[in-house]
């Protein structure tokens, strides 16, 4: 039997015997569950929100028109954006950057310690820093995303695999190391700490937990330290997460137990990554119907995660585009995923991976690149899911309104969080003020014409 066919049953039937001994198989397409994801994207994505509008006396002023458009939002889509500038031809890299910034108001940036500083003392900051793909420099990304008016992510801080790891670090040396590694924190903070809103910490214990040898020999407290080590660095704003493969959700107490490693010793943690890859064919055909993963075994994950009290990200996803009716099957997947991501109470992000074919790591017969998980094609047009989530972040779950005040002067309105423009017409002028509309804010404005 065919090596490559026997891993994919073996993968199929295993994915399968997961979701059918935890939940009962609920389909993707159950009335029932785009009704849970409308009642609580309403209840938990949206607030109410009152601008008063007054004259210079402080008088109210009614029969004013008050039109809301929404600009972005307090969620955060998200991307990682490592091939900025680095494609063949400047029309590719215009397109690309173009996509991204119409899509997304978040941004993925890299700091792979190899690609960060291959050479000693020398990390790779500025624009003029050699070529290496998918890891250019980061002072272009982060400018790049200032002018986007994009939030801004590490990944990561720290990431304990040998094939990420510069040549001249201590592989078996802990002490050597780990000071080796809080200098390399200290620079990163140094330069970033205003500017960088999101880390990843620590990326991916799980797999070096379970094969040692693939990572530098650390001490036992290694997790902690590096949260309690990036705590001492970074303001109190800027949130310090944990980011991990689960290979689907199939293991919440060994994600859990990496928590508790932090938080339980009283140290901070700001939030939990959790990737969301889809590489295999057989998987993605099986997906929807609700036989391997069905909706409520991710509910389920996400509802016992609650207990951390912490927002969630998903911090990495691929959706395999190969394949008979590839793009229309991912397409779907992608709208059924992003509903229910954008509909768990703490949800703050979701993270796609690789946006254009071909940017993934790796060479083009290898898994990432093979599996054509972009959301745009070769040529950084767009494929059916980049137009799906378009739809979704740009349209349905955006507010644009155009209200009247009354007699008290105040114009209400129920809209998602983000900021909005907010353009008031009153005796054949206009005024315009931004608002941000907030889960966590006094979302009562004044307007003084």
């Amino acid at each position: 039997m065919n090596k490559k066919f026997l891993i994919s049953i073996l993968i199929l039937w295993a994915a399968k015997s997961i979701a059918q001994d935890s939940l009962s198989n609920q389909p993707w397409d159950d009335p029932a569950l785009a009704e849970r994801e409308d009642r609580n994207i309403e209840k938990y994505r949206k607030g109410d929100a009152v601008i008063k509008i007054t004259g210079k006396s402080g008088k109210p002023i009614s029969e004013a028109k008050v039109i809301v458009q929404q600009q972005t939002h307090e969620f955060l889509f998200g991307c990682n954006l490592f091939v900025l500038g680095q494609l063949k031809t400047p029309e590719l890299n215009t397109k690309y950057g173009d996509a991204f910034a119409h899509l997304f108001n978040f941004a993925t940036i890299p700091f792979y310690w190899k690609g960060f500083e291959p050479e000693k003392g020398k990390p790779r900051f500025s624009e003029n820093s050699s070529f290496i793909w998918r890891r250019p420099p980061s002072d272009p990304l982060v400018k790049w995303c200032k002018e986007h008016d994009i939030t801004v992510k590490g990944h990561a801080l720290m990431y304990n695999r040998n094939s990420v790891m510069p040549d001249w670090t201590a592989k078996n040396n802990p002490d050597l190391f780990l000071k080796q590694a809080k200098k390399h924190m200290e620079e990163i903070a140094k330069r970033y700490k205003d500017d960088i809103a999101v880390w990843d910490v620590v990326n991916e214990e799980r797999y070096r937990t379970l094969y040692p040898e693939t990572g530098h020999e650390v001490p036992d407290d290694y997790l902690p330290w590096c949260f309690r080590e990036a705590a001492k660095l970074f303001p109190k704003d800027v949130k310090l997460i944990y980011n991990d493969d689960l290979e689907n959700h199939e293991d919440p107490e060994k994600y859990a137990g990496f928590i508790n490693d932090v938080k339980g010793k009283g140290i901070r943690i700001d939030g939990m990554g959790i990737q969301f890859h889809i590489f295999d064919l057989n998987i993605r055909n099986n997906f929807l119907d609700g036989n391997l993963y069905p909706p409520d075994l991710l509910i389920n994950f996400y509802d016992r995660m609650a207990k951390f009290g912490l927002p969630i990200y998903i911090t990495e996803i691929t959706i395999a585009g190969y394949g008979e009716n590839g793009y229309t099957t991912q397409a779907k997947i992608v709208k059924n995923l992003y509903r229910l991501w954008f509909s768990i109470p703490n949800m703050a992000g979701i993270t796609w991976w690789n946006l254009g074919d071909g940017t993934a790591y790796g060479k083009e017969n290898e898994k990432e690149n093979k599996a054509l998980g972009g959301l745009l094609d070769k040529n950084m047009d767009p494929k059916p899911a980049y137009d799906v989530l378009d739809e979704l972040i740009n349209h349905e779950w955006k507010t644009n309104e155009t209200i009247t005040t009354g007699s008290d002067g105040k114009a209400r309105f129920h809209g998602f969080y983000g900021k909005y423009k907010a353009t008031v017409i009153f005796d054949g002028k206009t005024y315009i003020k931004e608002i941000n509309l907030s889960n966590s804010g006094n979302n009562n404005f004044n307007i003084e014409l």
